[in-house]
This record gives structure tokens, sequence and C-alpha cells, in this order.
């Protein structure tokens, strides 16, 4: 598998709320960096986050852009859909992954696009 399709692999399961197939997308011992959290390490907090933590109810990721440099992606896009509130979301996001040899992410920088200063 390319890193291509690693990480579309990606967003195809959590559109798809396919927990553990969004867990099987990162190495045993990742780390996650989210805006607004504190930094996600390895297979639990992952888990916490995907299987709860999260406040989105369901969308899809819609992919504009993807910058691959071996096993670095960067990907630019929109998130649109539901949060857990009922409110609707539309943010522009930006991606940056680092993939080991078997294409599961070590880490992964996500950052998004809201008024901010």
């Amino acid at each position: 598998m390319t890193s291509e399709d690693a990480v579309r692999r990606y967003y195809d399961l959590v559109d798809a709320a396919d927990v553990e197939g969004v867990l099987d997308c990162f190495a045993d011992d990742a780390v996650y960096h989210r805006p607004g959290y504190a930094p996600m390490i390895g297979r639990d907090a992952l888990g916490a986050f995907y299987g709860g933590e999260r406040v989105i109810a369901d969308g899809r990721h819609e992919l504009d852009e993807m910058v691959v440099d071996g096993r670095r992606v960067a990907v630019h896009g929109r998130f649109v859909g539901t949060l857990k509130d009922g409110s609707a979301a539309q943010v522009g996001f930006a991606d940056f992954w680092v993939l080991d040899e078997q294409g599961r992410a070590r880490t992964r920088h996500s950052f998004f696009d809201t008024p901010a200063v």
C-alpha cells in the first residue's frame, strides 16, 4: 500500500465510523496532535478519542490536495458533517502525517481553518 493509499484509507474509515479500522491506521506508539487536546499517545488514548471523546457525530472529509514525500503526507481539505450536539460543522483542515514502514501513522498533526487571532 502506498503512503497516499494508507492516508486515504484512514479518511474512509473515520467517515464510516469504523473505530477499530481507524486505530489500525496508527502505530502502537503513535502520537496525534490536535488543537484543543493534549497529545494523544498510543492506542488507548486514540481509542478513547475515536471511541467517544471526538465531538463529531458523523460526516465526511473532502480531500482537496495531497502531497506525498516518501512516508510523509500532507493533506488539505474540509470536513462537512454534524457534531454530537446536533449542530452542523464545516471546517477546513490540514493534516501532516509521518508513516512507518507498514503505512501506519507514527505522528499526525491536525490544524483547522478557524479564526484564532
